[in-house]
């Protein structure tokens, strides 16, 4: 990841703020080094340094000087870009240590800034790193309030609806509600900071193809065969030659389309969930015989329409 570039020209008044500009450009000077030794102490030592003094920077009010305020503001703003770069940091280092050594950073940062943006990036890494620390039983709390920081972060949603939809027994509503909060997120972002495009296409229809699976699934049982034939037709193209998911989306396809061919009287549709049915018993899986009984019942009652 490129770090962002702090060396902005600012001209700092006499006086100790010229001592606390030098000891903030020593420090970040130190910081970039210790980023690339990945010196994780010294990394956390010095922004521990740097942040009461950035802060104590923002927080001079504006000079009334018509002159002096150019130097103030350009203070601030090299103020808040060393904060953004300390951030990154963080972030960077994280990403290649030891999950431990993730977590503690992570954890830092969210201390530190709960909404920063780099934050916002690290939270797959970050949960995957507690899956193997002491740590793991935390996830779900970091999550929930990860999500309040940021609503459409699909790492962050994948994982509630993996959660709710795993549950013994399976919480289908919470379900329901981050599944489509994932898929409508996804369809929204951009590939990511950092992240190639081939990537980003590969995580974007895994996780596509599971909300819209767990959507269409959760739908049809409940009844809701409107949602679940959109979602269901959404999943398939990303659920191929995975059976775990093709079958169950199949079978499902051909429930929903044989209600709403009943409810409608149309023959046409009925026949395109005998299609589903079909297809659906030819998945190894649980579901094989109940979709090779569903798809003769269909196309015997397709056969008595006119």
């Amino acid at each position: 990841m490129k770090l962002p570039v702090l060396g902005m020209a600012i001209v700092f008044l006499v006086g100790p703020a010229v001592a606390r500009a030098q000891t903030l450009e020593e420090s970040v000077q130190s910081l970039k080094d210790a980023v690339a030794k990945k010196d994780v102490e010294a990394v956390k030592k010095l922004a521990a340094t740097i942040r009461p003094m950035t802060d104590g920077i923002i927080a001079e009010p504006a000079p009334q000087a018509a002159d002096e305020k150019k130097d103030w503001a350009a203070r601030v703003e090299y103020a808040k870009s060393t904060q953004s770069y300390v951030e990154s940091a963080f972030y960077t280092v994280a990403l290649g240590s030891e999950p431990a050594v993730t977590v503690d950073l992570l954890s830092t940062l969210e201390k530190q800034n709960p909404k920063s943006k780099y934050l916002n990036l690290a939270y797959g890494p970050y949960l995957l790193a507690l899956e193997k620390t002491p740590d793991k039983a935390k996830i779900p709390a970091i999550a929930e309030k990860g999500l309040a920081s940021f609503p459409d972060n699909d790492d962050l949603l994948l994982y509630m609806t993996e959660s709710a939809y795993g549950k013994k027994p399976p919480q289908v509503d919470r379900a329901l509600a981050f599944a489509n909060r994932l898929t409508a997120a996804i369809n929204k972002h951009g590939k990511p900071e950092g992240m190639s495009a081939a990537d980003w296409e590969k995580k974007r229809n895994a996780e596509l193809g599971y909300g819209y699976y767990t959507a269409g699934v959760i739908s049809a049982e409940k009844g809701l065969y409107v949602p679940a034939d959109k979602n269901l037709r959404a999943a398939l193209p990303l659920i191929q030659g995975q059976p775990a998911m093709q079958g169950p989306a199949l079978f499902y396809l051909g429930m929903a389309n044989y209600q709403l061919g009943k409810m409608t009287n149309n023959k046409a549709k009925i026949l395109e969930a005998a299609k589903f049915s079909e297809q659906s018993m030819a998945v190894p899986g649980p579901f094989q015989d109940q979709a090779r009984h569903n798809a003769l019942v269909m196309k015997d009652e397709a056969a008595r329409m006119r």
